[in-house]
């Protein structure tokens, strides 16, 4: 037997995250203004007073200042709702006393591993916490004769074996952690089974497609997602196709072949370090490279298996006002569709892309092990989107680095949307293969097409791109958008917009066409759209609330949306003047 001791720290440090002390103390603050609230931090629970005067900036900040994490790596949730105005107040959100906050956080991705063996032989490894146990024995294998070989490994901590599929953000969850993992030559790995009986944990009851947990077989219009026998492969992957008519692009059928191919060669999904929910990069046949990221709608924010730690929603009602939990990879899939080319497909980094450049997304179903599997193996329902080489997201740098065009493109998207989740931290960075000109690839639209105004928010609101008109391509462009094309348009996909989005897309809609015609720039459409403060209802909330009021109850529909447009042209003429 061989045998090396393994020594795990975080690459940023070994502080602990938060010192409670750091934050108020009851004494510091009047009685009447303390509130006690409780901050969940990676499992641990800490007690903190905060002042309802207290901006949600002005918290995190303090989390920041304790040797934490800066402000743009953290996400507060509580009661179900992402606390996302670093403006708004406290007391705004309605924290209360004996609240839970959940602290989310983009951890670094890399983690410092250090290996020594019994004969003085040490070694580094930089590992991504997103990485798996299997991973880190296939790098101490490469590493030399003083090392066994993958299949011979075992690795412990604390007595504990650790499967293949554990990842390193879950070993090390302390940031004060030192972990000892032992080698261990001709140890048996024991693979855990798929089991054959699950539940799918997501609702699909807006999609046109009945899940049946009873059928042996899939017939027309049915999925059977109970697999009875083991397949050959130990993975399944497979396109969710709804209506036999619909002709799938070839982009789409290359991401899914990409994707297979990686997992047949034995690649595990990588679990990214960032977002609220589960993402997964999918590795292509060589795992040299990224080929997609997978989405499964059962661990997206406060649905049944959510890998962060987040409580499960208690109405169905996602992070953000207006959006279903479970439904963020119909989303995912409709931003796609819906972002239609103009003049032809244009090209970023040798892929054609529609208009904003929303990378191809698709709707698959997924069974693998190396996902977040709780109580057992079950088959994943989520989306599938190409994984899109670039230099980084927009917060890396600074805004004024950015085309005007291409922050217009996204701007258009966004409005008409009614993005309820747009911060430049989903905005990718990528270069024109040819040209070698800077372009924004947006990504992440699980919550755009909400039932509501509320929580729509435009990062790019404040560049200065946004001041400055949409150029007459642009213009063109906005034309010929046609909101009844495009709910026909999701419904021949497969999604029956619920009859609140819909109101909503053809109210943006309505709005991004009659502003553009104006020649109201994205700041001025956009601010329409949004609100100030929390508390104060945008333009366009108070123009759909001054319809509702001049129109008879049982109103149609059509006669609703006319009122809209009437009150609509009424105040962007003001604006006008």
């Amino acid at each position: 037997m061989s045998s090396a001791g393994l020594a795990v720290s975080q690459i940023w440090g070994d502080e602990p995250i938060i010192s409670p002390r750091f934050f108020h103390n009851a004494l510091d603050l009047p009685s009447d203004e303390s509130i006690l609230i409780y901050l969940s931090v990676s499992g641990n629970i800490i007690p903190v007073r905060v002042s309802g005067s207290d901006s949600i900036k002005s918290v995190k900040l303090r989390i920041q200042s304790c040797k934490g994490f800066v402000v743009k790596n953290q996400k507060l949730v509580c009661g179900g709702r992402e606390l996302s105005r670093n403006n708004s107040l406290v007391r705004d959100y309605g924290v209360a006393d004996g609240n839970v906050l959940h602290l989310v956080l983009r951890l670094s991705d890399l983690q410092v591993i250090k290996v020594k063996t019994v004969s003085g032989r040490e070694l580094t490894f930089h590992v991504e916490r997103s990485r798996d146990v299997g991973y880190l024995k296939r790098q101490i294998a490469k590493r030399g004769n003083d090392f066994v070989n993958n299949e011979d490994q075992e690795l412990t901590c604390d007595g504990e074996r650790l499967e293949d599929q554990r990842l390193i953000e879950d070993i090390c969850k302390q940031q004060d952690a030192v972990i000892h993992l032992l080698v261990q030559k001709s140890a048996k790995v024991r693979a855990k089974p798929v089991e054959k009986n699950f539940e799918l944990s997501i609702d699909a009851s807006r999609l046109n497609i009945k899940l049946d947990h009873n059928a042996a077989d899939a017939q027309s219009g049915v999925l059977d997602l109970v697999p009875r026998e083991l397949p050959e492969r130990d993975f399944l992957l497979e396109p969710i196709i709804v209506n036999s008519k619909v002709e799938i692009p070839s982009a789409i059928w290359d991401l899914i072949k990409l994707t297979f191919d990686g997992l047949d060669n034995g690649n595990f999904p990588i679990r990214s370090t960032e977002g609220s929910g589960g993402a997964y990069f999918m590795q292509d046949s060589t795992g040299r490279e990224y080929v997609s990221v997978f989405k499964p709608s059962d661990e997206e924010p406060m649905a049944v298996n959510n890998p962060r730690g987040l409580p499960l929603s208690s109405n169905g009602e996602g992070l953000k006002r207006g959006t279903r939990v479970g439904e963020g990879a119909f989303r995912e899939v409709a931003a796609y569709i819906l972002d239609h080319p103009m003049n032809g497909p244009r090209v970023i980094s040798g892929e054609e892309a529609g208009f904003a450049g929303v990378p191809p997304t698709c709707l698959v179903k997924c069974l693998h092990r190396g996902f977040n599997h709780p109580n057992g193996i079950i088959m994943k329902i989520g989306s599938l989107q190409k994984f899109m080489k670039n230099y980084g997201s927009c917060e890396d740098i600074g805004p004024r680095a950015f085309p005007v065009e291409e922050v217009h493109k996204i701007s258009v998207l966004d409005i008409r949307l009614a993005n309820a989740d747009r911060h430049a931290g989903n905005i990718l960075l990528s270069k024109e293969r040819k040209s070698g000109q800077t372009v924004l690839i947006p990504i992440d639209h699980g919550y755009c097409l909400p039932e509501s105004f509320e929580d729509c928010t435009f990062d790019w609101l404040y560049w200065p791109q946004a001041r400055q008109p949409y150029s007459p391509d642009t213009i063109s462009y906005v034309k010929s958008l046609n909101a009844e094309e495009d709910i026909a348009l999701l419904k021949f996909y497969g999604w029956d917009l619920p009859v609140e989005c819909a109101r909503v897309f053809r109210i943006s809609t309505m709005l991004l066409k009659k502003g553009a015609l104006r020649g109201l720039t994205p700041y001025a459409i956009g601010s329409i759209m949004c609100r100030e403060t929390l508390k104060k209802e945008s333009v366009i909330e108070e123009i759909v609330q001054e319809a509702l009021d001049s129109v008879l109850p049982g109103t149609s529909e059509s006669t609703f949306l006319d009122a809209v447009s009437q009150i609509m042209d009424r105040r962007l003429d003001a604006i006008d003047k």
